[in-house]
């Protein structure tokens, strides 16, 4: 059977270090067999990184690209949480992407096909995930994509 890990290996991903929460928050909390994950954003080897606002100032290729980025950020918070073992995960339950959008800005969805794809393709079928994909007035630090999720997990 094939893993996460040498799934993530045929990718070219590397689970990036990431930093503590910058507020009174905890990035991930696991309730019976749930794992919820904060919301993630798009930060490249610690570094904020597409900030802006999309069909303004980032198009619609760079924030697919943002998208995928907090999407392998949200996997580095999971298998933080469950100490390496990215094989505990049975399945993502839902995926919730915020795009900081220009007014008249309709292709929410494909920004946040990013992060999905990403999923997909790292948990495979387990990955199929019930979805929401929203426009916001802005996003913290300007950061163009923001997304947070719900997985189960064995315990």
């Amino acid at each position: 059977m094939e893993t996460v890990a040498s799934r993530l290996n045929k990718l070219g991903i590397t689970l990036p270090k990431l930093a503590g929460p910058s507020g009174t928050y905890v990035p991930c909390r696991i309730s019976g067999t749930t794992l919820y994950v904060s919301g993630q954003v798009p930060r490249v080897d610690g570094e904020d990184a597409y900030q802006g606002v999309v069909g303004q100032s980032i198009s619609l290729t760079d924030a697919r690209k943002a998208a995928r980025v907090a999407a392998i950020n949200m996997l580095a918070q999971v298998s933080r949480a469950l100490d390496g073992d990215l094989d505990r995960v049975t399945g993502c339950l839902q995926l919730r992407g915020f795009v900081n959008a220009a007014p008249g800005f309709v292709d929410h969805p494909a920004v946040i096909d990013g992060a999905s794809d990403l999923i997909v393709e790292v948990l495979g079928e387990p990955g199929r995930h019930a979805r929401t994909a929203l426009g916001a007035g802005s996003l913290p630090r300007n950061f163009a994509v923001e997304i947070d999720a719900l997985f189960e997990i064995r315990a």
